[in-house]
């Protein structure tokens, strides 16, 4: 979880392999509305946001009863999306990447989505809730250190 450019797909695509597991970027799950109301650069509510949640747990529940595991790289900017994202799987571990803000908006400004501009960024880290309870990592570092440091938790857990 983290932020626009804090590197979940990088991280989370790259730990999916390290780890042998299915990758899901929760960013293409996002229903049509909220698409195209980010692309016209506004932020979502949380009413936006639910049934999403909503989606991508009974995804994850869905995965986890046939016994995949699944590496998610979903904003869950906030506690109560987390909890939501998490409700009702007996094993969910949560990984923060961490991005100073002026990195994030260097990162932001050399690259496209395909429908989240940078200028949410500041949106995103009004709304952020640090997690009290995670495997916190550096994402400034290089993405493949990244995926060590968090493998490394992983395993002493």
């Amino acid at each position: 979880m983290g932020v626009s450019g804090a590197g979940k797909t990088t991280v989370g695509r790259l730990l999916a392999a390290r780890l042998g597991c299915e990758f899901l970027d929760a960013d293409d799950f996002h229903p049509p509305d909220n698409v195209a109301k980010m692309a016209r650069g506004v932020a979502l509510t949380d009413a936006d946001r639910w049934p999403w949640l909503a989606r991508l747990n009974a995804l994850l529940r869905g995965r986890e009863t046939q016994g995949a595991r699944v590496v998610l790289a979903c904003s869950a900017l906030k506690q109560s999306y987390r909890e939501r994202l998490a409700e009702g799987l007996a094993r969910c571990r949560l990984v923060y990447l961490r991005v100073d803000p002026a990195v994030l908006r260097a990162r932001l400004a050399s690259r496209a989505h395909r429908y989240m501009p940078a200028s949410l960024l500041e949106s995103q880290l009004a709304t952020l809730e640090p997690p009290a309870q995670a495997i916190a990592v550096d994402a400034s570092a290089p993405p493949e250190q990244c995926v060590a440091a968090i493998v490394c938790a992983l395993t002493r857990s």
